[in-house]
């Protein structure tokens, strides 16, 4: 099984998650966000390096919306340049580094609770890499082990029909900007939240939290 990756640390190197604001505790709500044409300025060539990532407009207050309103944030993002042999996992970390340093910018409480990619080129077939549902099906039991346990001490990850002990994903979201990530939400069965990819989560989120109420 071609798993998703973590940056720069094993996928069950310890976890530990920020505080939602207020200090409320977590109700099992997650937000899968897609990154590039959601939060960050997307481009046909890749987001190949730290100065070219940019925030959509208002990316980082919705991030942060989203945790003031009780959601874990988890990134779930197709990163086949990696494979493709065009540049490393570190260029990526290094990428992820900047965003999440542009997002707590300009909004304090925008922490991204789970980083995950998927470096597998198109025609590897990869469960990991969407339209298939292997990076949410992680992100999933990822945060769910983190929240009891950060150390992640014997955690393991089931995919697809392995995983029978789904919990209920009818109040999490996927949000994207493609078909893709679309198709993912509709395997793994949550809501999906398509966004323009100009104007990014912005466009999106009063139907996202307003759906939440």
């Amino acid at each position: 099984m071609l798993t998703p990756c973590r940056d720069d640390v094993n996928l069950f190197a310890p976890l530990h998650l920020p505080d939602l604001p207020g200090d409320v505790p977590w109700d099992g709500r997650i937000a899968y966000l897609d990154r590039d044409g959601v939060i960050i300025e997307g481009s046909e060539n890749y987001v190949n390096s730290v100065d070219e990532v940019v925030l959509l407009h208002d990316s980082a207050k919705c991030v942060g919306d989203l945790r003031r309103a009780g959601y874990r944030i988890c990134i779930v993002t197709n990163q086949s340049p990696i494979n493709r042999g065009l540049w490393t996992s570190s260029n990526l970390s290094m990428i992820h580094d900047r965003m999440r340093q542009l997002l707590l910018q300009d909004d304090s409480d925008a922490h991204l609770d789970l980083v995950l990619h998927s470096p597998y080129a198109p025609w590897e077939g990869a469960w990991a890499r969407k339209p298939f549902p292997g990076m949410l099906e992680a992100g999933r039991q990822l945060l769910n082990a983190a929240s009891s346990d950060p150390s992640m001490d014997g955690q393991t990850i089931q995919f697809g029909d392995e995983w029978t002990s789904r919990p209920d994903e009818s109040t999490s979201v996927m949000v994207g900007d493609r078909g893709v990530d679309m198709s993912a939400a509709v395997r793994f069965g949550v809501r999906g939240v398509l966004c323009d990819s100009d104007r990014g989560i912005s466009e999106v989120i009063g139907e996202i939290l307003g759906g939440s109420d």
